[in-house]
Formats: C-alpha cells, structure tokens, sequence
C-alpha cells in the first residue's frame, strides 16, 4: 500500500462518515481509473433507499459493469472503507474490477459491533436442494460453451 492508496482509503472512510451523519450504515467507496481518476464514488443507502442492496461497493461494480468495457474495468481500483461482504464481493468479481483496497477487515468491523450483535451475513433462511436437477439443466446446459 502506498500514499496514494492512503489518500483514497481516507475518502473512503470519509465517505463512510459522511453516510453516518445522514443516518444511514457507515460504508463509503470510490472507484478509481487505471490514471489515477477518481470514475464515481458513493455512500451506504441501505436505510434511505430501503434497500438491503445498496452497499457503495456493490453500486459501483454495477456503474462499472455498465459503463466500462472489460479491459478498463480490469484497471480500475475500489477503495472502500470496509472489507466488502460476499454479496459486494461477488459482484465486484463479475463485474471484473482490477483491485479492491480496503481499510478494515470483516473481523475488525466485527470487533466493533456490540455483544450478540446479528452478523450481517448471518441467516436463519432455511435453503432446500437441489431438487428437479433434470428439469433445472435444460435451459443452462449448453450456454457457457
């Protein structure tokens, strides 16, 4: 990590400050261009936008999968203020970002949190299968040759 890493992780983080002081979950993140240029940056929206999607990092891998081309996704870099989850973390794989810098780590941001707090990863969903796999594979088989 270098200076330049720092001075992002620090609008990250700022972001992430900033979501706070509007009410909402404390996660910012920025993407930045293989130049060094800031592409987009944003905020948790999770509670305003009632939206358990909404996470900074998940909204920029989607701009990204949109907007850039796979090479020039390739080359970009995410700063975030926090290690981002494994829905994000999906994302930003299918998206094809390049890198993801990030300032605390899952177990750090848990540390944080209060004694018996829920994890947000935590689930009580009760998930059954597979089931119909006959049925399921026709309409996959076939198209990721």
């Amino acid at each position: 990590m270098n200076e330049t890493d720092e001075s992002h992780l620090r609008r990250a983080i700022a972001l992430a400050q900033h979501a706070r002081d509007l009410g909402e979950q404390p996660f910012g993140s920025l993407l930045v261009g293989p130049d060094g240029a800031v592409l987009r940056e944003d905020r948790n929206t999770v509670l305003s936008d009632r939206d358990v999607t909404a996470h900074p990092e998940l909204k920029l891998a989607r701009w990204a999968a949109r907007e850039l081309d796979a090479e020039a996704a390739r080359g970009t870099t995410l700063y975030t203020s926090c290690q981002p989850c494994a829905m994000c973390s999906n994302v930003i794989a299918r998206a094809g970002l390049g890198r993801v810098v990030f300032a605390l780590s899952s177990e750090q941001l848990s540390a944080l949190k209060p004694a018996g707090a829920v994890a947000p990863d935590a689930s009580e969903a009760i998930y059954d299968g597979p089931g119909l796999h006959d049925e399921a594979r026709t309409p996959v088989a076939g198209y990721y040759d």
